[in-house]
């Protein structure tokens, strides 16, 4: 019994030993797979084919491969040395230059990371890309263009205050080699009081960065017309205007929140003493393309009202006529008791290119008092020579010789029904 118990002993201490043998094998295995992964990773990677680095320039992603197993490597944005096809890198890399024209190339710093990629280029974005739009306000300006003159409005609806920042103006055109501006803010249909800006020396293109307050009910507000006069003042003191800005509020929308900066083109005064009944301002238009005649109702002047006061309005009808028979109105909105109402509404009136020669149009200043009757104030009729001679007959005419493009004129009012 004692020898059997010696040799079941020798056995399985045999089999244990093997066992142990086994294990440590197993693990000296296992580290020796682990080690010469590492000198795979190590070793230097090449690139077998120019396709597999840019796989998609548009999205600029980049990968490499190894002689052994694909890996991801670190991007390059964009490639370098502008004007090579190639870049040599370490590690016997190499990237062919990306053709984005989104991206300036430019030579940057290499990676130690040799562990990925044994280096990387690193660009930079083009900043033109990121510059805002250039405001044209500054550079466009029309040919005959006399000046241009920049202000902001904001209203104050629990004081109710109008507030008036005067900003600028410039490519001012003065009579005499030197220019000292200077601008006179109205609210129309006040003519008789208004505030002014200081008086800038010997510059066209004057900074005046002033504030400027009217008191103005809310109701009122969008009655009321900003009017901007520019002068000059000469050597002698004299004042000699150069152009004006008529801006209506009635189209805004004023709130303490809103502050509103604008840009108008300065427009010249017509300087000819106001006819009997009046005159009106107005732009006419043809789209031969569409059949399309637009009218742009601006602004009268020198009416005869019969009653100046808040009760009083004033608007234009425009009628379209075709062989003197009606063929369709419209109506601007209506100003109360100003005698230079300011409209600038645009209507539109659908007339065949077969039809200009037999169609004209009316326009007539009406005044309405509550209670009572409409009076006409003043008519002028535009159009071809069948109706029309003398300045309704060249504005007419002008319309016409000039598509698609507004052409102005001022025109005396008539009482002739």
């Amino acid at each position: 019994t004692e020898r059997a118990v010696a040799v079941a002993g020798g056995i399985i201490g045999g089999i244990l030993l093997f066992v142990l043998i086994g294990i440590t094998a197993c693990l000296l295995w296992k580290k020796f797979c682990h080690l010469l992964s590492y000198e795979k990773l190590t070793s230097p990677v090449k690139t077998t084919n120019a396709n597999a680095i840019f796989q998609d320039q548009s999205t600029s992603e980049i990968q490499l491969k190894s002689t052994s197993r694909s890996r991801s490597v670190p991007f390059i944005v964009p490639p370098t040395l502008h004007g090579r096809d190639w870049i040599n890198l370490t590690n016997e890399e190499q990237v062919q230059e990306d053709s984005d024209p989104h991206m300036i190339p430019q030579s940057g710093p290499r990676s130690s990371f040799h562990s990925l990629a044994g280096a990387y280029v690193v660009g930079t974005i083009n900043p033109e890309l990121y510059k805002f739009p250039e405001d044209k306000s500054e550079t466009d300006f029309p040919e005959g263009n006399i000046g241009r003159l920049w202000f902001s409005i904001e209203y104050e609806q629990e004081s109710e205050r109008l507030l008036v920042s005067l900003i600028k103006v410039r490519k001012l055109q003065p009579p005499a080699d030197s220019c000292s501006p200077f601008v006179k803010i109205y609210l129309l249909p006040d003519e008789r009081s208004y505030l002014q800006s200081k008086t800038k020396r010997k510059t066209l293109n004057p900074q005046f960065d002033e504030n400027f307050v009217f008191q103005v009910s809310s109701k009122m507000l969008l009655q009321r017309t900003l009017k901007f006069l520019v002068y000059h003042v000469d050597k002698q003191k004299k004042h000699h205007l150069l152009g004006q800005v008529i801006f209506p509020l009635k189209n805004e929308t004023l709130t303490d929140d809103n502050k509103l900066v604008i840009w108008r083109d300065l427009e010249k005064e017509n300087l000819e003493p106001p006819s009997d009944y009046g005159d009106i301002q107005f732009s006419l238009s043809y789209n031969d393309y569409l059949g399309r005649l637009t009218v742009v109702v601006l602004r009268a002047r020198g009416l005869k009202l019969q009653e100046e006061s808040h009760a009083v309005s004033v608007y234009v009808k425009v009628s379209l006529m075709n062989h003197n028979k009606f063929i369709k109105s419209k109506k601007t909105a209506a100003v109360l008791g100003s005698p230079n109402p300011v409209y600038n509404e645009t209507f539109s009136f659908k007339t065949d290119q077969t039809e200009l020669d037999t169609a004209s149009l009316s326009l007539s200043v009406l005044q309405s008092i509550k209670g009572e009757k409409t009076h006409l104030l003043g008519r002028v009729v535009v159009g071809p020579f069948m109706y029309t001679r003398g300045k309704e007959l060249e504005h007419w005419n002008e319309m016409i010789n000039k598509p698609k493009e507004l052409v102005k004129r001022w025109h005396a009012l008539c009482h002739s029904t």
